[in-house]
């Protein structure tokens, strides 16, 4: 029982001493935003990196995504709820969960493995410190252009993935399901809200944050070399995926009970 007691017991404090050190991180990534002008290179370089660099594949998963939820969708309704309500269900479920929280989770491996995986190399390589050493705050370099692009770039990524989902699932419920355009788009507008935008909006901008915050953090506290550089990628998708999940539901709680 006491080892069972102290197992827990460390996992606890080293999540605690892990959440404070993130907390600091993102402490001195804020207090770098003075510093914006300095690291407006960085800055657009990551921000054409996480945005540009993403679309591809998350509009192309994305295209899939509304295929299957029309799909899915009007088979279940298909005996007794009438078929405009397809449009309503699509849209709905993608901008509120399957677009900002899905996709999400794949930019957590392709993003956040990705800046944990070049954080950490440099880390190792003894670039970090190189930095420190001719003057230059590695948060601010390194950590807070990062951070910029991910809370930025998110939503518009987010914005591009919602409108091809609800375009593969138009094409879907049409070609497939017998469901005109007139009748998916009355769906459509008849649950369209804009409080319903601002929530998926939120949620993308919350996890942008949240993934590359983690692939900064892990990056920078890299060590044991190569090992360490792909234990830290791994940590990032495990933790991102972890924590995108817990703010869904804190989010999806908050936001559509007092927004």
């Amino acid at each position: 029982m006491t080892k069972i007691i102290l197992f827990y017991g460390r996992i606890g404090a080293n999540f605690f001493v892990h959440f404070y050190r993130v907390c600091a991180y993102l402490g001195a990534a804020v207090g770098q935003l003075r510093y914006m002008h300095f690291y407006r290179r960085q800055i657009i370089e990551q921000m054409y990196r996480l945005g540009l660099g993403s679309l591809p594949l998350i509009m192309g998963l994305s295209m899939f995504t509304g295929l299957a939820t029309t799909i899915q969708t009007a088979y279940q309704i298909s005996s007794y709820i009438p078929k405009y309500i397809v449009g309503s269900i699509v849209f709905q479920s993608e901008m509120l969960e399957l677009g900002p929280t899905l996709m999400a989770l794949v930019l957590a491996g392709r993003v956040g493995a990705g800046i944990a995986s070049e954080i950490g190399t440099m880390k190792v390589s003894e670039q970090v410190d190189a930095l420190t050493s001719m003057g230059v705050d590695p948060v601010g370099y390194l950590v807070m252009p990062r951070l910029v692009a991910g809370v930025t770039m998110f939503p518009i990524i987010i914005i591009f993935a919602v409108t091809v989902a609800v375009a593969g699932g138009h094409y879907a419920a049409t070609t497939m399901m017998g469901v005109s355009t007139a009748d998916f788009v009355r769906g459509m507008k008849e649950v369209f809200r804009f409080k319903d935008v601002w929530v998926g909006l939120i949620k993308a901008t919350v996890y942008g944050g949240i993934i590359t915050l983690l692939g900064s953090y892990l990056g920078m506290e890299t060590e044991q070399g190569a090992k360490g550089v792909g234990m830290a990628a791994t940590a990032t998708v495990v933790a991102s995926s972890s924590f995108i999940l817990i703010m869904d539901y804190v989010l999806t709680r908050t936001l559509l009970k007092f927004y």
